[in-house]
């Protein structure tokens, strides 16, 4: 009976070294072409192509989950200057009065599908969120960091690359996070690290899997790897413009929960998920290049890093309290900042101490960068990458003092005092919005609210269910 129902579809699928080849040179070819350009080759290919079931278009909303509309291939040719969602339906959009939104199709964001993943005939589109009136709506950071990043190109002549290092746990059962209550915690699939993982062990299995997708999805992975702490994975793929790097955060995650998902298992990218271990982080690798040349490298620099470079340091560190909330943004990831396991709690900058906020890795003209440590994975890559540009290039620099040692600051360790500083935080007021500064306090508020101050020992069912990635309006509304 299925071999029969089977044979009654058609649907688009590609093998995984095709599916490379095509998502390489779609990425390449958005490089030199114009939207318009980008528009028609693809609408041109979508009209005679067969073989595909649904067009899927993402978006983020402000905390950072990616939410995704299937299409009917042609109702949504035939509906591209009208295609709307209910923007009150969206945690952190519009309010129900005035809920219509609009989406506009990022032809250049193009990405095939492996079919073995998520299914036989679909292809993915990342989509700009528009207000009625067709201007840019305000908290969709996707969206302002393009149109920032555009205007640094056409003004400066800048382009801003990121390359993420993004940690995750693979964790027994599906729907662990939804069921952390009712198990009364989370059961490592695997005890070993670095060294001590069997190559068919479920981890292995796991990293292998997830990498395999995401090569085929243009990635270009460059190491694939269990980490330091048991039962967690991390998979490098390489440095990208800031919202290409953040598209591939969003998509890296979704290949690995949908992947760990087809194993009866959950990819949780929970910062802290147990005590006594350590957590997850994104370490976000970050550079400036003009005219294609690395502007941060400066052989006779200090540790090899250009003025330019070092500006942006003394701006990131001199704001670091007041954008912790965005680089931490969920109660859990404050356990993170804990010292006794490599935490970059310290607001300084170091080549060797991992201690530090920021570190310096050892580069040349081609691979300088620094490298921003304090970012948790359940963070809002747009917004992450937004205010490091923000900051890097318009905030106050910290002044120091040649014949004073500094005196060694740090990041606040709990949610409630992040809050307080993003809040109290002029320029971000500016650099955000209002409105959006305002939306994006409450909502961090409020799952504040629900776990209690000081963390403690034993990590809370409520930091865990009321999380932003794990939430849905059934465990919010069981309060």
């Amino acid at each position: 009976m299925n071999n029969t129902k089977n044979s009654l579809k058609d649907f688009l699928e590609i093998p995984y070294q095709k599916l490379e080849q095509m998502n390489v040179k779609a990425k390449e070819r958005a490089e030199k072409a114009t939207d318009k350009e980008l528009e028609k080759e693809y609408t041109a290919w979508l009209k005679r192509e067969k073989g595909i079931k649904a067009v899927t278009l993402c978006f983020s909303d402000i905390e950072g989950r990616l939410h995704m509309l299937d299409y009917d291939k042609k109702f949504l040719l035939d509906s591209l200057s009208n295609l709307t969602f209910d923007g009150s339906s969206i945690r952190g959009f519009t309010p129900q009065h005035e809920s219509d939104l609009r989406l506009e199709v990022d032809w250049s964001s193009i990405r095939y599908f492996p079919s073995d993943v998520f299914g036989p005939g679909k292809v993915i589109f990342f989509a700009s969120v528009l207000n009625r009136d067709r201007t840019p709506y305000f908290s969709d950071f996707r969206g302002r960091l393009k149109a920032y990043t555009a205007s640094l190109k056409k003004k400066d002549g800048l382009t801003a690359y990121a390359a993420p290092e993004i940690e995750g746990f693979l964790v027994d059962e599906t729907n662990s996070e939804q069921n952390y209550r009712i198990h009364g915690g989370f059961k490592l699939v695997s005890t070993g690290g670095y060294f001590h993982s069997l190559p068919m062990d479920p981890l292995r299995v796991f990293i292998d899997n997830a990498a395999e997708a995401q090569r085929a999805m243009g990635f270009k992975n460059e190491k694939d790897h269990p980490e330091v702490a048991p039962s967690q994975f991390e998979m490098n793929f390489s440095y990208a413009e800031v919202v290409r790097a953040a598209d591939n955060i969003q998509l890296y995650k979704l290949v690995c929960r949908q992947v760990a998902r087809n194993m009866g298992l959950t990819a949780s990218f929970l910062p802290k998920p147990f005590t006594g271990i350590n957590g997850s982080g994104m370490h976000t690798n970050f550079s400036l290049a003009k005219n294609g040349r690395n502007i941060f490298y400066d052989p006779k620099g200090q540790d090899g890093l250009s003025k330019i470079a070092w500006d942006m340091i003394a701006r990131l560190l001199n704001h670091a309290p007041e954008i912790c909330l965005i680089l931490n943004s969920s109660v859990n990831s404050y356990r993170r900042l804990d010292p006794h396991f490599e935490a970059p709690n310290q607001i300084k900058v170091s080549p060797i101490d991992r201690g530090s906020m920021i570190r310096i890795p050892i580069g040349n003209e081609r691979t300088a960068r620094i490298e921003l440590r304090s970012v948790a994975p359940d963070a809002n890559p747009y917004l992450v990458l937004f205010t490091m540009l923000k900051v890097g290039l318009e905030g106050k620099k910290l002044e120091r003092d040649a014949n004073k040692r500094d005196r060694i600051r740090f990041l606040p360790d709990n949610a409630y005092d992040a809050i307080s500083l993003f809040k109290a935080s002029k320029f971000l007021t500016e650099a955000l919005g209002e409105e959006s500064k305002d939306k994006f306090a409450a909502y961090k508020q409020n799952a504040a609210d629900r776990s209690p101050k000081a963390l403690g020992a034993i990590i809370k069912d409520s930091e865990i269910i009321y999380h932003h990635e794990v939430t849905n309006q059934y465990l919010w509304n069981n309060f």
